[in-house]
């Protein structure tokens, strides 16, 4: 067996403890868990197998480390709140209030009521939660009898319709696929446009029927960084609900998933116009458990439980409560709340030098900005783009990449190989445009001198995929 020595390194890591380890006789190197800063220094080796020289991380649509804030949070739950939240012992108490204090944050960031936030284990949690009320919601009360027996309303049977669009995330996509094979409920996935890479909303509404009960589009791409439309659908929904509402038919409530779009962008459930936003905590430097804003709890917008047992998080989503997780997702929420448009303008300035320095080192003939559609908004942080080539698909690149820690897409898509993302193709981007994409998201401790480190590491590996041809 490989023996390994470790003892402390002199040698600095971005704002972390290092570690100098050797094996079988290659040069030392340190390793540190990528958390606080963007980038890994560590010695010089001779070992080709082992991690490079530096690293920079650019995949931060991924997931985010913790801030150390965060982690402190976390670990003082873990110390002075391990209670049971619903005894009423000081521990139970403590922990309680931690909840308590957590809901008002997360509420804060996203302008809404802390009543109206209930704690899941995450964003694909949160996504069949809502799809899973909205369909008993129809079907207890939309297709009772005295509701069949209006002359518009939905017959006795029908089954609940869906509207999202072809670019959501698989929490979306894959659930109401599965309704939708097994009879439970019909859906419609509305293509994005190719000249703005949105939902539009005239497609939205054309999709509209008598049974429609839900219309799901996420905030945020998660690929391109494109920012859907969704308080002009709220708008046009409403509008409409208010006609549906007068002949006896189902309301068409609204849901977007912002994992995306929290802390990289002001979000605010009163503009949107949202009765269900899905808030994913490891997108903003918070642990990974979750929450779902729900518009007016129970009163004004249905919610049920997928779940049974005790009466935690007033029975719509039973089991002790993790605490630490919650702290540690109230305090990202906090910061995100202090210092959302400091943390946009930092990424926009990184991002944008990013693809300056691309077009200036490859030319615009051979870069492609994937991410780029006029007249749409997109995420502060996200650049998408494929440098044209014939050996250079996504994943060849990244492979031959010393520094570069990214992907060629959504993280839960990493199996495709060199299959273009069906995201982009969705988008209108050229099957072989596609193929080379390559998304690179920036975070807060980005610099531009990383960027630098990035391009010319780019530079090398196409260097070295051309040469090999």
């Amino acid at each position: 067996m490989h023996s390994r020595r470790i003892s402390t390194c002199q040698g600095p890591v971005t704002r972390r403890e290092s570690w100098t380890v050797a094996v079988d006789g290659c040069a030392p190197y340190a390793v540190s868990p990528l958390s606080l800063g963007s980038t890994i220094h560590t010695q010089e080796r001779s070992c080709p197998a082992l991690v490079p020289s530096r690293q920079v991380y650019m995949d931060y649509n991924a997931t985010t480390p913790l801030e150390p804030e965060v982690i402190q949070a976390v670990t003082e739950a873990m110390r002075e709140a391990w209670g049971n939240p619903s005894s009423a012992y000081p521990a139970g108490r403590k922990a309680k209030d931690i909840i308590n204090a957590a809901r008002e944050n997360l509420a804060k960031m996203i302008g809404g009521k802390p009543q109206d936030i209930i704690f899941t284990s995450g964003g694909t949690e949160s996504n069949n939660l809502v799809i899973h009320s909205v369909v008993k919601h129809f079907h207890e009360i939309h297709t009772s009898k005295g509701d069949a027996a209006e002359s518009h309303s939905p017959a006795e049977g029908a089954m609940p319709h869906f509207i999202t669009c072809t670019v959501e995330h698989d929490s979306i996509r894959l659930p109401l696929e599965h309704l939708a094979k097994e009879h439970v409920a019909a859906v419609t996935f509305v293509p994005v446009s190719k000249v703005n890479g949105q939902a539009e909303v005239d497609d939205i509404l054309a999709a509209v029927r008598p049974t429609t009960c839900l219309v799901t589009i996420m905030l945020a791409n998660n690929e391109t960084g494109v920012i859907m439309p969704v308080p002009e659908i709220s708008q046009r929904v409403r509008a409409l609900n208010q006609r549906r509402a007068t002949a006896g038919l189902p309301l068409i409530l609204l849901h977007t998933d912002a994992a995306q779009a929290l802390g990289k962008r002001r979000v605010d459930v009163e503009d949107l116009g949202v009765d269900f936003l899905t808030i994913v905590g490891h997108k903003f430097y918070g642990p990974r458990i979750g929450a779902l804003y729900v518009r007016g709890l129970s009163e004004l917008t249905p919610l049920y439980p997928m779940l049974f047992g005790g009466g935690q998080e007033r029975n719509f989503r039973p089991g002790t409560e993790n605490t630490p997780m919650i702290a540690g997702l109230g305090k990202a929420a906090e910061l995100v709340a202090e210092n959302c448009e400091a943390y946009e303008a930092h990424m926009r300035d990184v991002r944008d030098y990013l693809e300056e320095r691309l077009l200036a080192e490859f030319g615009k003939k051979r870069i492609h900005l994937n991410s780029q559609f006029p007249g749409s908004e997109r995420l502060p942080n996200t650049c998408n783009f494929s440098i044209r080539g014939p050996q250079l698909q996504g994943h060849l690149v990244l492979a031959q990449c010393r520094m570069l820690l990214a992907s060629v897409g959504a993280a839960c898509h990493s199996d495709l190989g060199d299959r273009p993302s069906p995201v982009l193709l969705s988008c209108g981007i050229p099957f072989d445009v596609a193929r080379n994409a390559l998304r690179l998201s920036v975070g807060r401790s980005t610099t531009r001198a990383d960027v630098e480190l990035v391009v010319q590491d780019l530079k090398q590996a196409v260097a070295q995929l051309e040469g090999q041809a």
